[in-house]
């Protein structure tokens, strides 16, 4: 083992010729890597060993048992593991020193910019407002149409509690220039969605092709701001979507991939939380599914290829499986009703996955995995984005790879 010092922290590592001033052994902060920036993060929290030895990333991280034996460690490395404070950092990443500075969301009110608000972002909005006064500075708003900017600014201005006019944030007008002055940018625009009746089965996907050259837009849009906050995707499909951003960030004038545009854990979506919800609609009403409540788990994509387990310590392959068609098929009963599902996914999806992302809590989003963007329980900490792992049942976890499989064909 080596020991590096960097800004007045103490990292170890494998490697022996890192060019950073060495260090005397203790227990480290940081644990430098070499490894591929297009298929890791640049810096994450550790929370089991494998994370170290790992190759590559992917869906076995969310159960280590399957990443392959735990590394022999020294003790005050692995002791660094076990408290929750060691930072791995991939020193091969062109941004990685950047990353440190990111690790985290410090408890501090956070400047929002909102892209588009539409039936999703004014939605989106309203919810913001009401309930993110502990965690929220203010509110930018930006649209194509001026006079919903307007509408928005002026209604949401004459929200507030009586006599306690200072406790929600204020909501303004941002032009598009200054999208990314800001700490946390949403991205809730949309070309194309399907009118209702339209009798499109999979509606996320008929909107990744019109919503992409507007999200890769806006993602160049980032790196020319040098943007060090958090960019979220909630325009639909959320995790293709997350992918493409990411990708074109990190692409020069000639469309060279450099690694020098948002940081892998940058970009997180935000279409997992109401699928989640909608598995727990159904599991308040029927007792079969009732386990979910206090035992179950969503992972994957906002729409096919979503993963619902009813149970992880009992977990149940059929139950489970039918529990994810009824979630999946939630917004076409209100399509049926005559009305866009939009609601649900603005408040439960993009609205409390913020606050609890801001708050440092755990919530629902999905995260970088081998280069694809996978939906999971995550949180942002002062040591790094984490992921929570579990001993997964081998039926779970089948299910888990045939949707990160599905998620690399879309690319």
């Amino acid at each position: 083992m080596y020991w590096y010092a960097i800004d007045r922290k103490l990292a170890a590592s494998w490697e022996a010729d890192l060019s950073l001033p060495p260090a005397p052994e203790g227990t480290p902060e940081l644990f430098l890597l070499r490894r591929d920036p297009a298929d890791f993060p640049a810096a994450w929290r550790v929370t089991d060993p494998r994370q170290l030895t790992a190759e590559t990333t992917g869906v076995s991280w969310l159960d280590p048992r399957r990443m392959g034996e735990a590394p022999a460690l020294p003790e005050c490395v692995a002791g660094a593991i076990a408290a929750g404070r060691l930072t791995a950092v991939n020193v091969r990443h062109p941004s990685w020193r950047r990353a440190l500075d990111f690790a985290a969301l410090k408890p501090q009110k956070r400047r929002v910019n909102l892209l588009a608000v539409g039936d999703v972002g004014g939605t989106l909005l309203t919810a913001l407002k009401l309930l993110g006064g502990d965690v929220i500075a203010s509110i930018g708003i930006c649209d194509l149409n001026e006079n919903a900017v307007a509408r928005w600014v002026t209604e949401m201005g004459q929200t507030a509690w009586p006599w306690d006019y200072h406790a929600l944030p204020e909501v303004e007008a941002v032009p598009p220039e200054r999208l990314f002055d800001c700490d946390v940018f949403l991205f809730a625009a949309a070309r194309a969605v399907p009118p209702v009746g339209s009798g499109v089965g999979d509606v996320r996907m008929a909107q990744l092709e019109a919503n992409r050259p507007l999200a890769e837009r806006f993602a160049r849009q980032a790196r020319a701001a040098d943007f060090r906050g958090l960019f979220v995707v909630l325009s639909d499909p959320v995790d293709p979507l997350c992918r493409a951003v990411w990708d074109a960030s990190n692409r020069d004038e000639a469309g060279r991939w450099d690694g020098l545009g948002l940081l892998p854990e940058q970009v997180q979506g935000f279409g997992l939380g109401v699928m989640n919800a909608r598995a727990a609609y159904f599991a308040k009403r029927e007792p079969q599914f009732a386990l979910f409540l206090t035992e179950g788990r969503s992972f994957g994509p906002h729409g096919r290829g979503l993963v619902i387990a009813d149970s992880i310590q009992h977990y149940n392959d059929e139950r489970s499986r039918e529990l994810t068609r009824l979630a999946l098929e939630a917004n076409l009963y209100i399509r049926e009703l005559g009305y866009k599902p939009y609601t649900a996914p603005a408040v439960s999806s993009g609205a409390m996955q913020l606050l609890l992302a801001l708050r440092g809590a755990w919530h629902c989003g999905s995260v970088p995995m081998g280069g694809v963007w996978f939906g999971c329980k995550n949180r942002f900490t002062t040591r790094g984005v984490e992921i929570e792992t579990l001993e997964l049942p081998d039926a779970l976890f089948g299910r888990l790879r045939e949707t990160e499989a599905a998620l690399r064909e879309i690319g």
